[in-house]
C-alpha cells in the first residue's frame, strides 16, 4: 500500500473568484519524484501555491498526510513540509551558516548535501553565485526533514551542472528518506531523468499524467505543446 503525502481532488484555485487551476487530480506518494511540467501560465505555480496552503481552493480539496487541510502554510511546514519558491528562499544579508542556523539545520548536515558550501560559510549569501544559493536554498529545506517537498522551477537560470546536482540531491532525498516530491521543473528531459511520474498541465487542467515509461513516447509532443508554446 502506498503512502500519499500530499493530494488534490478537483481542485479548482486561483486568486479571487478567478479560477486558474481547474478540476484538478494529482498525488504524491512517499519516496517518489513527480514531475509538474507545463507551458509558463499553465497553472503549476498556482498549484503548489495552494498545496501548500499560501491560497485557499475555490472548489474541491487538498489532503496533506491522509486528512482534507485547509490549514495555513506556517502549520503545513510544522507538519512536514518544505517549499522551494522561484526566488531563491535565502536571506541575503546573512552568511550561509547564519541563514542555516535560522532554518535550525546545521553546516555539517547542509555540507554533507552540498560540500561546496563549506567554503562559502562566512560569506554573504548575497555575494554567493546563483548555484551556490539554490544549494543552500535546497539545504536548508532538506535539513530540516520534510515528508513532502514541493519544488518551484528548482533550475531556474542555472548551469547544467549545477542543475544535475541539485536534482540528484532531490532523487537521493526520495530514494534514501522516504521524502514526497512535486517538481515544477523547465529542464524537462533532466527532471524525467529523476522522476518517477508526470503530470502535465495546459491552461489550468491536467492533460498528460503517467509513468515517465507511459509519457516518454510523448515527450517531442510534451515539449512541443507545453514548454515551447508549439502546436
Amino acid at each position: 500500500m502506498t503512502d500519499t503525502l500530499i493530494e488534490a481532488r478537483g481542485l479548482s484555485a486561483g486568486y479571487g473568484k478567478m479560477a486558474v487551476v481547474r478540476d484538478l487530480d494529482l498525488h504524491v506518494d512517499a519516496g517518489e519524484v513527480v514531475a509538474l511540467l507545463g507551458a509558463n501560465g499553465a497553472g503549476k505555480t498556482t498549484t503548489l501555491l495552494t498545496l501548500a496552503g499560501e491560497l485557499s481552493p475555490l472548489e474541491g480539496e487538498v489532503r496533506f498526510l491522509g486528512e482534507p487541510t485547509r490549514a495555513p502554510m506556517h502549520a503545513r511546514c510544522r507538519k512536514g513540509l518544505g517549499y522551494l519558491t522561484e526566488e531563491r528562499s535565502v536571506i541575503m544579508d546573512m552568511t550561509v551558516a547564519d541563514n542555516l542556523k535560522l532554518a535550525a539545520v546545521s553546516s555539517a548536515v547542509a555540507c554533507e548535501h552540498f560540500p561546496a558550501l563549506e567554503r562559502v560559510l562566512d560569506r554573504s549569501a548575497g555575494l554567493c553565485s546563483g548555484g551556490e544559493q539554490q544549494m543552500l536554498s535546497l539545504a536548508r529545506a532538506l535539513g530540516r526533514d520534510p515528508k513532502i517537498l514541493l519544488a518551484d522551477e528548482l533550475s531556474l537560470g542555472l548551469a547544467p551542472m549545477i542543475v544535475a546536482h541539485l536534482l540528484k540531491t532531490v532523487r537521493a532525498a526520495a530514494k534514501e528518506r522516504g521524502v514526497g516530491v512535486l517538481l515544477v521543473e523547465q529542464h524537462v528531459r533532466q527532471a524525467l531523468a529523476i522522476a518517477d511520474r508526470v503530470y502535465v498541465m495546459e491552461r489550468g487542467r491536467i492533460t498528460v499524467s503517467g509513468t515517465v515509461e507511459e509519457v516518454a513516447g510523448q515527450l517531442d509532443k510534451v515539449e512541443a505543446a507545453y514548454l515551447t508554446g508549439g502546436p
